[in-house]
This record gives structure tokens, C-alpha cells and sequence, in this order.
């Protein structure tokens, strides 16, 4: 059994199946585990995250990156991945164990677009408006942000200034039949964290590939 290309839930990422099945094609729909804590395939280095690359429909999709950007690169290169010719990246959540290895996807395909979660600080930050804090007029300018004149919004930073970052923060059709679902946790200790899900449309149903699944899956499948 080729234990690393299989449409089944997996660990530290579930895929859902109700119904994708291989087709004829040359191409076949497949899904092809990078990076994970399980498997006994030689030559792959077990590690705590999880990367994925997806097939599907004439896309290669690569989901989440691992948590070692030297893991990651050994196990791609042991499986034969060519990291230069990818549709699309997709990053599931902010944490570590999905995000380290994306400096060395940049530095094989530094154009690549990368779908992350809408955030306003952090890694994935996009912008937050500067009346987000809250202001105490009778403080002297001194002693206030901006001496009391902040700009319209607050530009959040990024470890990855180059990358061609793409924030989702709604359910969007990004190929046809490859849809990306935004999720925000409310589960204590992931509160508020946003995560994206990726679901590609079969011949019998929907298939899920998730990262860790924060916000639960009922909230995912919503």
C-alpha cells in the first residue's frame, strides 16, 4: 500500500471523504503526504506538523508546510515533489507546524500565490484601522501613540515581505471544484484564530482536507 497517497482522514490533518475517486486521466486526483508525525515510508523523516500536496483537476495544490523547512525540504525531495510548478499554496492556520517551511517554497517559487487567513497582527497581518486602540484625550501628546495622531490604519508585518500573499477571510472559489473555507476557533486556547480548509468537489460529494481543525469540524462543514 502506497501509505502516503491516500484520500483517508489522516492525524494532524483530516480529509473527509464522501466520494472523490481516481479518474482515467493520466492525472488522477490524489493527494500526496509531505510531512507528518506517522507513516513508515523510507526516507521520509517523521516530525510533529503536516504539509500536503493536492492533484486535482490540473492543479497542483500545496497545503500547509510543516514545521521544519529542513524536514520539509528532504522529504520533498525524497518523494520527487518539483515545488517549482504549483497552482497555488495554501496555508491553514498561523502556527509553526504548518507555516516553517514556506521560507524554502519561497525560494524555489518566490511568485507563487499563497491563500492565508485574514488576520490584523501577526504573521499573516494585513491592516487594522488606527481607531482600534482606545485613547485617553487628556494624556499630553507625549505620551500618547503618534503624539496623539495615528494614521488611518496600522499596516500589520509579515516574516514573508516578498511572497505574494493572498488573505482570505471568506468561502472562496479559488479553481473550479476547489473551493477554500474560512473558519474562526472559539474553542479556549485557539480563541479567535482563523484557519482555512480546502474542499474539492467529486463525482459523489465534497472531500475536506483540513489543517488541525480548531474551529471543530461541525463549524468547518457548516
Amino acid at each position: 500500500m502506497r501509505a502516503r497517497e491516500l484520500w483517508f482522514a489522516l492525524p494532524l490533518a483530516c480529509i473527509l471523504v464522501s466520494g472523490l475517486h481516481a479518474s482515467p486521466n493520466p492525472r488522477p486526483h490524489r493527494v500526496t503526504i509531505l510531512y507528518d508525525a506517522f507513516g513508515g515510508r523510507p526516507g521520509l523523516i517523521r516530525d510533529w506538523g503536516f504539509a500536503a500536496l493536492v492533484e486535482y483537476g490540473g492543479k497542483r495544490i500545496l497545503f500547509d508546510t510543516g514545521n521544519n523547512a529542513a524536514i520539509f525540504s528532504r522529504n520533498v525531495r525524497a518523494l520527487g515533489v518539483d515545488l517549482s510548478h504549483l497552482d497555488f499554496v495554501v496555508i491553514s492556520h498561523r502556527h509553526g507546524d504548518h507555516t516553517s517551511g514556506l521560507s524554502h517554497v519561497l525560494q524555489l517559487n518566490p511568485k507563487v500565490k499563497v491563500y492565508a487567513p485574514r488576520e490584523a497582527f501577526g504573521e499573516f497581518g494585513s491592516a487594522i484601522p488606527g481607531s482600534f486602540y482606545r485613547r485617553d484625550e487628556t494624556l499630553p501628546d507625549s505620551m500618547r501613540y503618534f503624539a496623539g495622531s495615528p494614521p488611518a490604519e496600522f499596516a500589520g508585518g509579515t516574516v514573508w515581505p516578498k511572497a505574494n500573499m493572498q488573505w482570505i477571510d471568506s468561502l472562496t472559489e479559488v479553481a473550479p471544484g476547489v473551493t477554500i473555507i474560512s473558519t474562526v476557533s472559539r474553542t479556549p486556547g485557539t480563541l479567535e484564530l482563523r484557519e482555512l480548509s480546502l474542499a474539492v468537489r467529486g463525482p459523489e460529494g465534497l472531500v475536506l482536507l483540513v489543517g488541525c481543525s480548531h474551529p471543530g469540524i461541525e463549524t468547518i462543514l457548516e
